[in-house]
């Protein structure tokens, strides 16, 4: 049984590049890097897709979102501290 292999992000964005360029046709792409033809057609496609998205603001936008999130968490982790601290120091600990 042949053990399923797993492509980087930058060796599956080289692989879209070449396919979005249109130089060569999707087979000899896909046979020069040893993978299957459709996964070339894939990859190109999502690559598509990210571009609109990339151009969208909406990965700023969840960049954002992501941060104030953090921050949001990194306040209730001190907020969690100082309770704790308070309690273990009421217990006599």
């Amino acid at each position: 049984m042949r053990k399923r292999r797993r492509f980087t992000a930058a060796f599956k964005s080289k692989v879209a590049l070449e396919a979005l360029r249109e130089d060569q046709p999707l087979s000899e792409i896909a046979s020069r890097h040893r993978i299957h033809p459709n996964l070339v057609g894939s990859w190109k496609r999502q690559a598509i897709a990210g571009l609109a998205e990339t151009f969208s603001g909406k990965s700023a936008q969840r960049s954002r979102d992501r941060e104030e999130e953090i921050r949001d968490l990194h306040a209730k982790i001190g907020e969690l501290t100082i309770e704790r601290d308070f309690l273990s120091r009421g217990f006599g600990r």
